[in-house]
Parts: structure tokens; C-alpha cells; sequence
């Protein structure tokens, strides 16, 4: 892990390979960990960073006065990108990773991946969200009381937290839940994001919009029977993007790069490689 300093704090990412630039982005409650699988398919003839966004899951506290909304945190991918002087970057985003991308606006960025993510009306996104949206309004203590809850097994595999996110994924969901656990500035971070997440239900709306003037290479890939993210919604995302492609993809819950890493890694490699 590497770390760099932003306007907002200090964030940890992962610098792997070589060749043309991939920048992967997470979604709330977890960490860079989430790309693990297709970043070790990837990285062989690319280079993959994956950032450790503050959201929820980051072991670096954000500066009191850091923007956490999702407007505030893609404004921090943009300088990340910046301060690498990374250039004609793909940038693959899944669940709230997606919205992110869908927020950026950067020269930086050559061509985008939406992956199962928060699109148009779905914020917050399903039954998950939901329950993320209530837990925003628990103090960071009592935040804390809460996420005890999920060191048992039974309850991450609830609809309510991560059982409707990823089939496969349990492993990974114990590591991302451990610094809302044991730090309290962590804690307080992941109340003001969580908080700021929700607050305005038409930001992606009016995202989806800007979609339609993206004109670079777009590639879509949805859970085909996603439960979180509506498959409807990657079909619109798709449509709506210039050059927009659509795949989606079977045995898979929301977080497709625990569930099928290599799939994805296909189908990533052969969009680079065909853009």
C-alpha cells in the first residue's frame, strides 16, 4: 500500500503492473480489496491502482473539514488521477464505485466501466441502501454498537447488509467491516459520508444525463439478476452512453469482481484491447 496525500487527507492505493491504466473505485463499507480478484488477472499487460476511498471501510481518517459527499469524493478521484499524472485511464467502477464514475469529469479518463452500480433513481440503492440510510443517523458510538452485529456470520449474509451484494464474497466483507470496528475516527468518517450518500436522491438523475454527451468507449456490465442494482438500469446506462455496450453477466450478485473476477477481467481486457 502506498500513501498520498490529498486536499481531503491521506488515502492508501494499490500501484500494480505495467501498460495501460486501469483505476478501479469501490463502493461504501469496502475497501480496494473488492478488485483483488481481477486485478491479479489484469495486472500481467496493465497497469491496475486501486484507491482505498474514505468510505467507511478506509484505515486513513479524513481531515475534519474533507468533503465526503459523492460530489466531494469524486472531486478526490480527479485529483488522485492528477497527482499520479495519470493519462487516457479507464476507470471501472462498481457499486457506489459506479456512481463515482459517473460523477467525474476528467481529460484524464479515456473510456469508463459501469459495473453493477447506484444509477438514476436507485439511491439509496435497494434494501442495502436502505439499511445504510438509517444507520447514517446512529451516532459514530452507537454506529460502532451496530456493526458488532456483523461479526457473526448470519448477519452479513442478511439482505439487509452484504448477503444480496456478493455470493462468494464473505471473507472480504470480514476484513472491510474491521476499521468501523476498532477506530473510532473511522467511525465518525463513515457517519458523514454515509449521511452525505443519501442526501440529495436526484444527484444521479441528473448524472445520467451528462451520460448522454460522454463520447468516449463505454462498457456496462450488470448481475443479470441483481437484486440491488435493477437490471433495467444497466440496459438505460448503456443506451444512454454514446457508445455505450452492454453485458450481462449470470452467477453473480452486485459485486461481480468477488463473484466472477474472471469474467470480468475478460471482458474488461477485451474492451481496452478493442477501444
Amino acid at each position: 500500500m502506498i500513501d498520498l496525500l490529498l486536499t481531503a487527507g491521506s488515502i492508501e492505493y494499490d500501484d500494480t503492473g505495467t501498460g495501460t491504466t486501469i483505476v478501479f473505485l469501490h463502493g461504501l463499507v469496502m475497501d480496494g480489496s473488492l478488485w483483488d480478484g481481477p486485478v491479479a488477472e489484469l495486472s500481467g499487460d496493465h497497469r491496475c491502482v486501486v484507491p482505498t476511498l474514505p468510505f467507511g471501510a478506509h484505515r486513513r481518517a479524513m481531515n475534519a473539514d474533507a468533503d465526503l459527499s459523492l460530489p466531494g469524493i469524486a472531486r478526490l478521484v480527479e485529483e488522485f488521477l492528477d497527482q499520479l499524472d495519470l493519462q487516457d485511464v479507464t476507470l471501472v467502477g462498481n457499486d457506489t464505485g459506479g456512481a463515482l464514475v459517473q460523477l467525474i469529469d476528467s481529460p484524464r479518463v479515456g473510456r469508463i466501466v459501469l459495473v453493477s452500480c447506484e444509477a438514476f433513481d436507485n439511491l439509496p440503492p435497494g434494501l442495502t441502501g436502505r439499511t445504510l440510510a438509517l444507520v447514517s443517523k446512529l451516532s459514530p458510538g452507537l454506529l460502532g454498537v451496530f456493526m458488532q452485529q456483523l461479526r457473526l456470520r448470519f448477519v452479513r449474509r442478511l439482505p439487509i447488509t452484504f448477503g444480496w451484494l456478493t455470493k462468494r464474497g464473505d471473507a472480504a466483507t470480514v476484513a472491510w467491516i474491521r476499521p468501523l470496528l476498532e477506530q473510532p475516527e473511522i467511525r465518525r468518517d463513515a457517519v458523514r459520508v454515509l449521511r452525505a450518500a443519501f442526501a440529495d436522491r436526484n444527484l444521479l438523475i441528473k448524472a445520467a444525463e451528462r451520460l448522454r454527451s460522454f463520447d468516449r468507449p463505454a462498457l456496462v456490465v450488470w448481475a443479470a439478476g441483481d437484486r440491488v442494482m435493477p437490471p433495467e438500469h444497466g440496459r438505460r446506462l448503456a443506451e444512454l452512453l454514446p457508445q455505450g455496450r452492454l453485458v450481462e453477466v449470470d452467477d453473480t450478485s452486485t459485486l461481480i469482481p468477488l463473484d466472477q473476477p474472471t469474467r470480468l477481467s475478460h471482458l474488461i481486457k477485451e474492451f481496452i484491447h478493442s477501444s
